[in-house]
């Protein structure tokens, strides 16, 4: 079978109709390879489940993503989803790290349904997936602070304004398939987006988002009144990388200029259509706006930009250093209102064993919680308690076994991981199934070194594409074989540094191992507040790789004489 032609199937598509009402109405559990294409930009993706070997065993499943503008769903909209999840999904929601919503292991038969019910939810899943801007994100801080409302809201208009404008969602999935084609779409064209486009906004001084690794951002910055001055736009960011292509790369984006927030809207949707124009549409894993921007340069970037509006943009304006802030814990926004934020390991809500998360969670939820938020690292708040309500909260936690962030160590809490096996097709090795035994052998070697508890951004995922933003943390674990990853060092806790690739091919059972000595000469040498990225970066990969190999020397028989 010839390759398909991605950008023919999209030019053919009729606006993003495909042959996928066909496909439905199919006895088979499969879609067309067009289909296959198509319905990611539905919010979907067919799978398989990979543990079930041999043709014969094949079981096709499909992932459905649910689009929430800044990680943002009212309390029935998260009922809604959970609900979903046990009539048609695997009986887990999975929290991904662009704050929206994944159902796994629904069949075709029940792909119709899922979708019409998030859509009588008033969510969508079109856009969530495919090459168009995905969910827009945005810090996920609940507060009744007029400075949270006001940035939400452009998540909410950029999410809205850059939808693809085809009634070919709502004619498969909730009306009806018509027989009349849509016009071009005035934003994508025919054909969309070379590869998908990443937006995220963020409060200036808070990198909770991740703002850098993506291909558009918006950093809000406020005058000394409190009110929104406009924002800091940056352009080119991106994660994915192919092993052994050196034409791929990850990229931190540039600082573009500054625009009021009268123009924020419209400078995003200008980005847009220079990925759109612009982007390599002869190689996908090239086709990401970071490569235009590497190819081009910041200053000519900023002036084919600046051609396409009509509004100056200035120069980028001072802000305050990054941090990082995940908003765990009980944080008050209000003069009776409370959130509590949850870790969530890998974003997987599920009830296993004695931790039945996601039963406890509908639980608070139902009872005490008014709006929910999705965070940027797979965690979840609840927000709205009142104060009278707390110890009845932490009450129903406690009876599901839930693990609070007070009772988890700075290396549980930094971390991150993708879904991998068993369903994803681009995974050549495990990440969130083995991510408990990974962070569990490294957090007894940082007790054993004396350092307990420490916090560390680790991150993990079983492929290089870095859907986890493993090329950011300050140690991460990058999918290379079976059972063997590319170990990354060196970024910083900000998320403002990039990660450089350490050792390849490291069996998981050495990982730990191989950072213990590194782990000990951190806890000897660093400086005062210096964080284990910047230790690493400080002394660079040839003095670390030294250390390791005087280690591994060392613990190696000796000869007899």
């Amino acid at each position: 079978m010839s390759k398909l032609n991605n950008e023919q199937v999209k030019a053919e598509s009729q606006g993003l109709r495909g042959p996928l009402s066909d496909d439905l109405a199919s006895s088979d559990a499969f879609l067309s390879e067009a289909g296959k294409l198509l319905i990611k930009f539905h919010g979907s993706y067919e799978q398989t489940n990979r543990d079930k070997r041999g043709a014969a065993a094949r079981e096709y499943i499909f992932m459905v993503r649910s689009k929430l503008p800044g990680g943002r769903l009212t309390a029935a909209q998260y009922l809604a989803h959970d609900e979903i999840a046990t009539h048609h999904g695997n009986g887990t929601l999975r929290i991904t790290t662009r704050q929206g919503i994944q159902f796994h292991g629904v069949v075709k038969g029940h792909l119709r349904d899922t979708i019409r019910e998030l859509n009588h939810a008033l969510v969508t899943t079109f856009g969530a997936c495919g090459d168009v801007v995905r969910n827009v994100m945005c810090c996920p801080a609940p507060t009744d602070n007029p400075k949270r409302l006001a940035v939400q809201r452009f998540a909410d208009v950029l999410c809205a304004e850059t939808l693809p404008k085809t009634k070919a969602y709502h004619q498969i999935w909730v009306d009806g398939q018509a027989i009349v084609a849509d016009e071009e779409d005035p934003l994508y064209g025919a054909t969309y987006l070379p590869r998908k486009f990443k937006v995220a906004i963020a409060f200036a001084g808070d990198n909770c988002m991740d703002i850098f690794t993506n291909d558009a951002g918006l950093i809000a910055l406020f005058d000394e009144d409190g009110a929104l001055a406009g924002f800091n736009v940056i352009a080119g960011g991106g994660m994915g990388v192919t092993h052994n292509k050196e034409s791929t790369f990850a990229r931190l984006a540039d600082m573009v200029g500054f625009v009021t927030p009268g123009h924020a809207v419209e400078v995003i949707k200008a980005i847009v259509t220079v990925h759109r124009d612009f982007g390599d549409r002869t190689d996908r894993k090239h086709a990401r706006l970071k490569y235009v921007l590497h190819e081009w340069g910041v200053e000519k970037f900023r002036q084919e930009l600046q051609s396409r509006v009509t509004f100056p943009i200035e120069p980028p304006r001072e802000m305050p250093t990054f941090v990082v802030d995940d908003h765990l814990g009980w944080n008050q926004h209000g003069p009776d209102a409370w959130s509590l934020g949850l870790p969530i390991d890998s974003g997987r809500i599920a009830d296993v064993g004695d931790q039945r998360v996601r039963t406890g969670i509908r639980e608070v939820v139902s009872r005490f919680v008014g709006e929910v938020q999705l965070t940027a690292q797979q965690n979840i708040l609840l927000s709205g308690i009142r104060s009278a309500d707390r110890e009845a909260v932490e009450a129903v936690l406690d009876a599901h076994g839930i693990v609070t962030v007070g009772r988890i160590s700075g290396l549980r809490r930094n971390s991150l991981a993708c879904p991998a096996m068993p369903t994803c097709g681009l995974a050549i090795s495990e990440a969130e199934r083995v991510l408990p035994r990974v962070l569990g052998e490294l957090d007894q070697v940082l007790e054993d070194v004396g350092l307990p508890g420490h916090p560390i951004v680790f991150r993990m995922t079983g492929c290089p594409n870095g859907c986890a933003r493993p090329y950011v943390a300050e140690v991460a674990l990058v999918g290379r074989s079976l059972d063997k990853y590319m170990l990354y060092l060196g970024g910083d806790v900000a998320g403002t540094r990039l990660a450089r690739p350490f050792l390849d091919l490291v069996p998981l059972g050495s990982v730990a191992r191989t950072l213990k000595p590194l782990f000990e000469r951190y806890r000897d040498q660093r400086r005062e507040a210096e964080d284990f990225g910047d230790f690493c970066d400080r002394l660079g990969l040839d003095t670390l790789k030294a250390i390791v190999a005087e280690a591994t020397a060392a613990s190696q028989p000796q000869p007899v004489a």
